[in-house]
């Protein structure tokens, strides 16, 4: 498969590139971090000046009307700043009530989604005692849960929409490693929760743009981290030399560059597979989150140790990425699980 950004396309990306690289930065990442984990100010900028909240939301309901590439252009240009947002809760969450919601659901949840007035999360729920519509139990690991206004939770047999203010909700926020995409968990006490009407279209929309929305941030990440390696080693100097010149430094940032650029190809090769409704979706969607995960997790932990003692240190952004990195390896399913199930695709087509 051959592929290139449209014009369109590349003005999104140098626009959303340079909206991230002055807005998110660090110091109000770190602000965020010690609040909910949310930039309120980048929040309101990304969902009302630039209206990047609804960039694959339907148009009848405030959006762009535009697909899963440029939803990963926007989610590759926030990762690389490991900016504090909600952008996941876009990815499934609204997804899901986009695609199999009923008119109603559409109407009163994706306007206020776009406009950033309303927060959006999702979640698997296997464990949950489900009578009818009524849910209990606990749901752990909502990635901004404490924030949201609004829940989605599926599992095999069916989708449902809960509303935060519904009786029986009750949700406890945790300090968890990746600040910037906190963790919460939401109990439930026989809560009447509300059946979305295509659960099949909601389930798979939910998971191709969250896989999808991990893979961009990943792949957004790792390019920042070997661009500030590669920075650091034009300034560093040790016995004498800069340090970049070392073989074994090189070598480093060589196998950074490799798996990033196999990473980007996997992104946008799932984007482009679910916008097309192509049959090789699965099997890049798959492909796609492991890869990339993997490579984040790689390339931020040569961050740390090729930027030597200063990159150990609690203060330096290297840590930012690689807890972003460990984070989204195991979210929406670790590396293991999805090579699983492409060798399953695989195995399947085969036989």
């Amino acid at each position: 498969m051959e592929f290139a950004f449209t014009d369109e396309q590349g003005m999104i990306a140098e626009t959303v590139q340079a909206f991230f690289r002055e807005n998110a930065t660090s110091e109000k990442t770190r602000a965020a971090m010690e609040g909910d984990g949310v930039d309120r100010e980048l929040w309101t900028s990304f969902c009302t000046e630039l209206g990047l909240a609804g960039i694959g939301l339907p148009e009848e309901f405030g959006g762009a009307g535009l697909g899963m590439v440029e939803f990963a252009i926007v989610a590759e240009a926030a990762g690389a700043q490991v900016a504090a947002l909600p952008l996941l809760g876009l990815a499934t969450a609204a997804q899901a009530i986009a695609a199999g919601g009923s008119d109603a659901q559409k109407a009163e949840w994706l306007p206020k989604l776009v406009s950033g007035e309303a927060i959006a999360a999702a979640q698997g729920i296997h464990t949950l005692d489900v009578a009818g519509n009524v849910l209990s139990g606990d749901v752990k690991y909502v990635p901004h849960g404490a924030v949201a206004d609004v829940f989605v939770f599926i599992r095999k047999d069916g989708a449902w929409l809960v509303r935060r203010d519904m009786p029986g909700v009750s949700v406890a926020g945790h300090t968890t490693m990746d600040q910037t995409r906190p963790l919460a968990t939401v109990s439930l006490v026989n809560v009447e929760a509300e059946p979305l009407a295509d659960a099949q279209a909601a389930r798979d929309a939910l998971h191709a743009g969250g896989w999808i929305c991990l893979a961009a941030e990943a792949l957004g990440g790792a390019q920042e981290a070997l661009d500030r390696t590669v920075a650091y080693s034009k300034e560093r100097v040790q016995f004498g030399r800069l340090i970049g010149s070392f073989q074994a430094y090189k070598h480093r940032l060589a196998d950074m560059m490799i798996d990033i650029e196999q990473a980007r190809s996997a992104v946008y090769w799932a984007a482009c597979a679910v916008d097309e409704a192509s049959d090789e979706a699965p099997l890049a969607l798959h492909a796609a989150k492991s890869f990339c995960g993997d490579t984040y997790f790689m390339c931020a932990g040569n961050m740390i140790q090729l930027h030597g003692g200063i990159g150990f240190t609690w203060e330096h952004d290297a840590h930012l990425f690689f807890k972003r990195a460990r984070s989204i390896l195991t979210m929406l399913g670790n590396g293991d699980w999805h090579r699983e199930q492409i060798a399953g695709l695989v195995v399947g087509e085969a036989a």
